[in-house]
């Protein structure tokens, strides 16, 4: 059984921003939406949500007879788009798959607003504005990219701020004060848990070091990794900080192998994991690596061979873009080439699993497709499975628990006839009551 999201602990960044490897944003047309984005309907925020729905029939903002109106931030332009970017089109590519092969949702087109916030959080605030108040969308959906100023509008505004893509735990931490926040993403905090059962069950009596990013992401995973870890079991004999934007981290891989660890915890994006699995080599020291679920993608072997990463384990929720022979993932492939999207990737299969919930969440307010008719919707989730997740994850989401991906197994990297990729072993982890 589910644990209330006030089980979590706290936590920021996002899945894809951490994704990316370290490099700093850069500017772009804060009135620049993604294609298919046109014009909305009307009406303003409502209150809070209640207990009690509007009536059936009843459409808010961002709905007319022909189209449904929903919209996102993220960074569309500049350095970090060239992995960002791709979510915010996969997830438009599935789109506009539901509109060709089904007309849309509740009869009517899905028309997705992007707008472009360069990873900044003052900039999200803006164009959330721009979206809500001149677009009149029905909801945000997907957001991605610095969130917390959006958050803190949307909740007072009373705008559904659905499947964000932003894995701070305080969005969810509080969903009674802050009601119309819904998380897509894990947690790090959450993550760092599952790192710590896994090393007090698999690896008892090892010392961990941990080298974590200065960052809530990484201040927040670490916080998580010692709430997991059984301290009969396991001492963390090494905590390493580095800032995002340190040129090299060589100074505390070196203090994190004199600390005598034979477990080491990269709470790192992949730039700085890879610097740290190479400098470990370099040093002759081989530990246990487990690295942030960030890193959980096949462009890790781009920048540092197989061979260097094999065996290190990471997390994820979703089945491997690289899994072509999956009916799933090449059905990914197919709708990906045929509606525009982007090349899949790991990005790519995410976002289609988030458009997918979107569309049931809708799907399920056909006849009260409101901003309270959407939390009635999405807090009605039970045990709701995409067939891009691996087996025994699914989705449930309720008035007290705004987590959407909650659980995943372990990832291993594992190297044939010099080529790597990530498998998964071991049982679904998730939190329990």
């Amino acid at each position: 059984m589910r644990a209330p999201a006030s089980r979590y602990a706290f936590l920021i960044l996002l899945l894809p921003v951490a994704l990316a490897l370290p490099l700093p944003a850069c500017g772009g047309d804060e009135d620049e939406a993604t294609p298919e984005g046109t014009a909305a309907a009307a009406a303003s925020a409502t209150p809070g949500p209640s207990a009690t729905s509007a009536p059936s029939g009843q459409f808010g903002p961002g709905v007319t007879d022909s189209e449904i109106i929903i919209g996102a931030h993220s960074p569309l332009t500049g350095a970090l788009a060239a992995i960002y970017a791709t979510i915010p089109k996969a997830t438009t590519a599935y789109f506009n798959y539901i509109n060709d092969t089904q007309g849309g949702v509740c009869g009517r087109k899905i028309v997705y607003k992007v707008q472009d916030d360069n990873y900044d959080a003052a900039k999200a605030l803006e164009v959330t504005r721009k979206l809500v108040e001149q677009d009149k969308v029905l909801a945000i959906v997907g957001a991605l990219g610095a969130h917390p100023s959006a958050f803190d509008y949307l909740n007072q505004a009373g705008v559904p701020d659905l499947l964000l893509s932003t894995a701070s735990h305080r969005f969810i931490s509080d969903p009674q004060t802050y009601p119309w926040t819904v998380l897509m993403i894990p947690d790090y905090t959450l993550e760092g848990t599952y790192f710590g059962q896994y090393i007090s069950e698999n690896l008892p009596g090892e010392k961990v070091a941990v080298l974590y990013e200065n960052t809530y992401f990484g201040i927040e995973d670490l916080a998580g990794l010692e709430q997991g870890l059984d301290p009969a079991k396991n001492q963390v004999v090494s905590e390493q900080a580095y800032d995002p934007l340190a040129v090299e981290i060589r100074s505390q891989v070196t203090n994190m192998k004199n600390s005598g660890a034979e477990v080491a915890v990269l709470l790192t994006t992949p730039g700085y994991t890879v610097q740290a699995v190479k400098a470990a080599d370099r040093l002759g020291w081989e530990p246990q690596f487990l690295a942030s679920y960030v890193n959980s993608d096949d462009t890790m072997f781009q920048f540092a061979s197989p061979e260097l990463l094999e065996g290190m384990i990471t997390f994820q929720a979703l089945k491997m873009s690289a899994w072509k022979d999956d009916p799933a993932i090449a059905r990914h492939y197919e709708i990906m080439s045929k509606y525009g999207g982007p090349a899949p990737s790991n990005f790519t299969v995410y976002a289609q699993a988030l458009a997918e919930l979107a569309v049931e969440v809708l799907s399920r307010a056909c006849h009260n497709l409101t901003r309270q008719g959407l939390m009635d919707a999405i807090e009605s989730i039970r045990g709701w499975r995409s067939d891009l997740l691996v087996e025994g994850v699914d989705v449930t989401i309720s008035d007290t628990d705004h987590a959407a991906l909650d659980a995943g197994r372990m990832l291993r990297v594992v190297v044939e006839n010099g080529k790597g990729r990530f498998e998964y072993f071991g049982p679904v982890y998730y939190l329990r009551q």
